[in-house]
């Protein structure tokens, strides 16, 4: 094995030495300099995004390490919106991990091996592959939902989710195991080929356990109880970690596993998904108006879109998975900038977290009101923002495939979203000021990032054909 061959595995090459000597820095200068770590991570982000586009930047497939290892357009896609989505988290939570003593070395080790977890999963040809990138993901996630040390309730809603999500795993590796004794081989192209056919009753046993770990690694009613506890638990620069990036690996999860290894099989686990997207969407919708907290209301909107986001894999086309993929990274977009403006709004000791905090946030900070406006605008469906496109595309996804009972309930759940996204606008711009503290926070950097954030959902909403085409391409 060349250089050269490994080329296209230099993202994953590269994160895991970065680890190193992330690891290795915060050992031997971290006392001393508590702003190395991140600082250190954002270059090595920046880093990775150069030589991901210069020298792992493949346009055909190619198979590595036993043809466990796939690198296509779509994993180099999900790679780089990986590492921006990331940059952007950390700059946005790097003030508010500071002034609550977080900023330490081990939080963005942690985030780099999530990142890491991210790719590999994006990148997973085989059963093996999808396990090591799912646990690379999750454990990291289990320790920076409990790295407040301080904090009860993160300790708690941590334990919740490492105990569901051992439990998830192991729905996964016995559905693994019973696909694998079926049809004897771990690779996802294998399968493609050899899962022909009207799928047994053993294959069809595998394919819900299967079902079951995807839908809980995104959070889908049945499987959402850990969820708005977690989201609510974890320190909201963590929160807003967990509820951004994952969704890039969980995307590929789905993708790789169901649409390219079982889509010979689709119609099983199509009709297995298509309740779950209903559920999702309908009680994450309905449940999300009666909430208070702004964290839990996020939630709850986060399990709503989900139910959209499968939607897309329900159609079991092209054009399905496309707008799965569109509607993912808008997604992600939209949620960074929402929980970009709770953490700028967060002071020491102060928690910007409930409704009733927001009111008349337009005269404390108009700022951070413009773009929460833009944010809820947006992911409320309301053109022309990028997230009407986001769910036109998956409504024409579903009529070209016949599925118009499914438009009718997503566009119905989408109008019971408009009011409780609006009802922030209308608290944030008409109510008399409420208990934030008053004054801007965050450097200028920081703050600039954050408009363009809210910029970019309008901009991408008036010029949506780039985006798409680039989702269109990378799974062409």
């Amino acid at each position: 094995m060349t250089w050269a061959s490994l080329q296209p595995a230099l993202p994953e090459i590269y994160l895991a030495a970065a680890v190193c000597v992330l690891l290795l820095a915060d050992v031997f200068f971290g006392d001393r300099h508590r702003k190395l770590a991140p600082t250190l991570t954002l270059i090595i982000l920046a880093i990775g995004a150069l030589l991901t586009a210069r020298y792992a930047n493949v346009t055909e497939r190619v198979l590595l390490f036993a043809d466990s290892y796939v690198a296509d357009p779509l994993a180099v896609f999900l790679k780089l919106f990986g590492f921006a989505s990331m940059a952007v988290a950390l700059l946005y939570s790097r003030e508010y991990l500071e002034r609550r003593g977080m900023m330490r070395g081990e939080y963005y080790v942690l985030a780099l091996t999530t990142l890491l977890g991210v790719f590999v999963l994006a990148s997973a040809n085989s059963l093996l592959t999808v396990y090591i990138g799912v646990e690379l993901l999750s454990l990291s996630l289990y320790a920076m939902v409990a790295f407040d040390r301080e904090s009860g309730i993160a300790a708690e809603s941590a334990m919740k989710y490492f105990v569901l999500g051992a439990i998830a795993s192991g729905m996964m590796l016995y559905g693994m195991s019973i696909i694998y004794g079926l049809n004897g081989t771990l690779r996802l192209d294998d399968l493609a080929d050899k899962a022909m056919g009207a799928p047994s009753l053993g294959m069809i046993l595998g394919l819900v356990f299967l079902v079951v770990a995807v839908a809980f690694k995104f959070g889908a009613v049945p499987f959402h109880m850990w969820l708005p506890d977690v989201y609510t638990g974890a320190p909201t620069g963590v929160t807003l970690f967990l509820s951004t990036l994952p969704h890039v690996a969980y995307f590929s999860l789905a993708f790789r596993l169901l649409a390219h290894g079982m889509g010979s099989v689709g119609e099983a686990w199509q009709s297995m998904l298509a309740p779950l997207a209903v559920l999702s969407m309908v009680f994450g919708n309905v449940v999300a108006i009666a909430q208070t907290n702004l964290k839990r209301m996020l939630a709850y909107s986060a399990i709503g879109n989900v139910g959209f986001i499968l939607l897309g894999f329900v159609t079991g086309t092209e054009a399905g998975y496309e707008a799965a993929l569109y509607y993912t990274v808008v997604y992600v977009i939209m949620t960074l900038g929402s929980f970009g403006v709770l953490v700028l709004a967060s002071r020491a000791g102060f928690e910007a977290e409930d409704l009733d905090q927001f009111k008349g946030l337009y005269k404390r900070d108009p700022l951070l009101a413009y773009v929460m406006m833009a944010l809820m605008f947006s992911t409320a469906g309301v053109p022309p923002f990028v997230g009407f496109w986001a769910k036109f595309a998956i409504f024409q996804a579903l009529w070209l495939s016949g599925h118009m009972w499914l438009i009718l309930i997503g566009a119905a759940v989408s109008v019971i979203g408009v009011f409780y996204y609006l009802r922030i606008v209308k608290l944030m711009f008409f109510d008399a000021p409420g208990d934030l503290p008053s004054g801007a926070s965050g450097g200028v950097a920081v703050r600039a990032v954050l408009a363009l954030n809210g910029f970019a959902v309008l901009a991408l909403g008036i010029a949506p054909n780039a985006l798409i085409q680039i989702c269109a391409r990378v799974l062409g």
